[in-house]
């Protein structure tokens, strides 16, 4: 079987998770690979994602290196036996990469949690709200129809039968970018306030009167699968996006959302009477900046 010439996060976050566990077993990569019969070359191309491993080889290293964990074992063979197939295959050719990688880890995790500050998050955008977005010059996203048509077909994953639980903090600033003017940013707000109807969505609202932390966080989207220690932080930067998956990054990113959580406004919730809202929640907070639209 020949080398990869392209990997997939999944992939490489599989061949990283076993290179953590030698490692926290203090064995080399020329000492494990003797101590199951594998050549080193090999063992250091699975740890590369450059090659794949079969499953039984899989469970022999996580025995060698002390993992008993069952749960964490059995999502380690789920990725490493994934075909990295799905709906996203037949956009392969067109979108990026990193796009590929965002449909592929959406599908599937079982929690998103987003934040951003400038922008309503790409999975909750109408269709007209993305098409102003991209193409608006400067911002340095893709300019074509097959572009929106990804992402309209990645919000798919909120509807699914089995969604994620999805919560989303979004700064005040992105309720005034006006991106395709006026009444694209009012169609955008209404479609806010109607995902937040569904019950597996929330969404918060972070005011300019809270903390600057809520904006020098950052925009990110914590990807939250069956087995949290496998999660994905995805950090949106200039040059492209950015996998965290250590220990300490899912542990960092997961305190700031909560403290982001806890600073923003009480949640959208339309089930309430108008006189049980508080004046200061973020269904209050939207329908003001649409009073101004």
């Amino acid at each position: 079987m020949g080398l990869r010439t392209t990997i997939s996060e999944r992939q490489r976050r599989l061949g990283l998770e076993l290179k953590h566990l030698r490692e926290q077993a203090g064995l080399t990569a020329a000492e494990a690979a003797e101590r199951i019969d594998m050549g080193r070359v090999q063992l250091s191309q699975i740890e590369t994602a450059k090659t794949s491993i079969l499953t039984p080889r899989l469970r022999e290293l996580c025995d060698l290196y002390g993992c008993t964990d069952k749960d964490y074992i059995d999502a380690l063979v789920a990725v490493s036996e994934a075909t990295g197939k799905g709906w996203w295959s037949a956009h392969r050719k067109r979108r990026s990469l990193d796009a590929l990688n965002t449909a592929e880890l959406e599908a599937s995790c079982t929690a998103l949690r987003m934040h951003q500050s400038l922008f309503i998050p790409g999975l909750f955008q109408t269709s007209d709200y993305a098409r102003a977005i991209f193409a608006s010059p400067g911002l340095g996203f893709e300019r074509s129809e097959g572009a929106l048509e990804f992402r309209m077909e990645r919000q798919k994953v909120l509807t699914r039968e089995d969604p994620p639980t999805v919560r989303a903090v979004i700064h005040e600033s992105a309720l005034h970018m006006r991106f395709g003017g006026a009444k694209v940013l009012r169609e955008q707000l209404l479609h806010l306030v109607e995902l937040a109807r569904l019950p597996h969505i929330t969404i918060q609202i972070y005011p300019f009167s809270a903390q600057a932390y809520g904006a020098l966080s950052g925009n990110f989207v914590h990807v939250v699968p069956g087995v949290p220690e496998l999660g994905t932080v995805l950090l949106e930067l200039p040059a492209g996006l950015q996998y965290l998956g250590d220990r300490p990054s899912l542990d960092r990113y997961e305190g700031l959302f909560r403290h982001l959580a806890e600073n923003a406004l009480d949640p959208i919730d339309v089930s309430l009477a108008p006189e049980a809202h508080s004046v200061k929640d973020s269904l209050a907070l939207i329908q003001h900046v649409l009073y101004t639209l």
